[in-house]
């Protein structure tokens, strides 16, 4: 029996993306097909290198096809990072998704959340940039291990430190090494807009992950104010007290207009070296919270003491590499997250985000 490219395309179209709610056929992610005699050869380009379905994707194809009669595939799934539809911004043009990591408050872990956010989504094939935004308390110089060094300049503008695979621009390299930094509104503005359209050289990038000062002050407006979001992430722990002022970051991004992708809880539990688990700050406040207010849960990141030890060395790959449950907690919220970035944007503009 042969087989022709408008039968397997029927076939496919009876094949969803679980979260953006169309056939792969009428999302473009059919890429090549190959028949030679009884064997086909299939390429399927996902959303994002990040695909949190990209199982389930593949397990529907081959069902699919076995229903007419292919049993010999070639699947190759491979992942292109898409950006917002419509126009292309005269701001960042070269930026596909500009995803701001915030919080209500300091001290909930948000620096380290944006930072293993980056490295999840590089390691999973992604091109991607992080900007350390918090420019009264930088953290990301000791994350990356790049405390001390000197960025390249071309011209008038920044190289971004190409480092852990990520292309990384922070504040604290340009000022003098545990200077405070007192900064009033205008010049936290003018600040943050030269280092991140004005001088900077950034490259072409699937996803740029920017790090906020904690609080709702100038910084988050003055983002908000530079370029459309594709949306933000609101770091938050356990306890009410966090909670309230997590409350405050997602009412402000939804006041500026900025889409809130989700919520993610840090500090969840923390994991003792015997195995057993301590709820310290409470754990699934944030859950209940992102539900409350109709918003997706991104996830749950545990208290691991490697993720200290780690982040103290500016070794974040490490994270991934020698921690099976810190690895897969980080790697669930980065695909989450990756996944609220692909149904954002096929959703039309002022489409509200769904929530499965």
């Amino acid at each position: 029996m042969s087989f022709t490219t408008e039968q397997i395309l029927t076939s496919l179209r009876t094949v969803q993306d679980p979260e953006l709610f169309k056939d792969i056929v009428s999302l473009n992610m059919v890429k090549d097909i190959k028949i030679t005699g009884q064997a086909v050869r299939l390429q399927i380009e996902l959303t994002t290198p990040a695909c949190p379905m990209k199982d389930v994707i593949e397990r529907d194809v081959r069902q699919a096809l076995a229903k007419i009669g292919i049993t010999e595939l070639d699947l190759t799934l491979t992942g292109s990072t898409r950006g917002q539809a419509g126009p292309k911004r005269d701001v960042l043009p070269q930026v596909k998704n500009v995803i701001a990591v915030g919080a209500g408050k300091g001290g909930v872990g948000k620096s380290t959340i944006a930072v293993n956010l980056a490295v999840a989504l590089q390691r999973a094939g992604a091109r991607v940039g992080l900007m350390d935004g918090d420019i009264y308390g930088p953290s990301v110089p000791t994350l990356l291990g790049i405390k001390g060094q000197t960025p390249t300049v071309r011209g008038n503008k920044l190289l971004p430190f190409h480092v852990h695979g990520l292309h990384a621009v922070t504040i604290g390299a340009l000022v003098e090494q545990d200077k405070p930094l007192i900064w009033r509104g205008p010049m936290a503005h003018g600040a943050f807009k030269q280092l991140l359209l004005d001088n900077t050289e950034w490259p072409d990038l699937d996803y740029l992950i920017v790090d906020l000062p904690p609080g709702t002050g100038d910084v988050p407006l003055t983002l908000c104010q530079l370029l459309p979001l594709t949306g933000a992430v609101v770091v938050a722990t356990p306890q009410q007290v966090a909670l309230d002022d997590a409350l405050r970051a997602v009412k402000m991004f939804q006041q500026l207009g900025a889409p809130v992708l989700g919520i993610v809880e840090n500090m969840s539990l923390f994991m003792a070296p015997d195995g057993t688990t301590h709820d310290i700050f409470g754990r699934g406040g944030a859950a209940v919270m992102a539900r409350s207010l109709g918003l997706p849960f991104l996830g749950e990141i545990p208290m691991y003491t490697e993720l200290r030890v780690h982040s103290d060395a500016g070794t974040p790959h490490a994270n991934f590499e020698h921690t099976p449950g810190l690895r897969d907690a980080l790697e669930s919220f980065a695909r989450n997250l990756a996944g609220r970035v692909s149904q954002r944007n096929l959703a039309a503009v002022d489409t509200p985000l769904e929530i499965s």
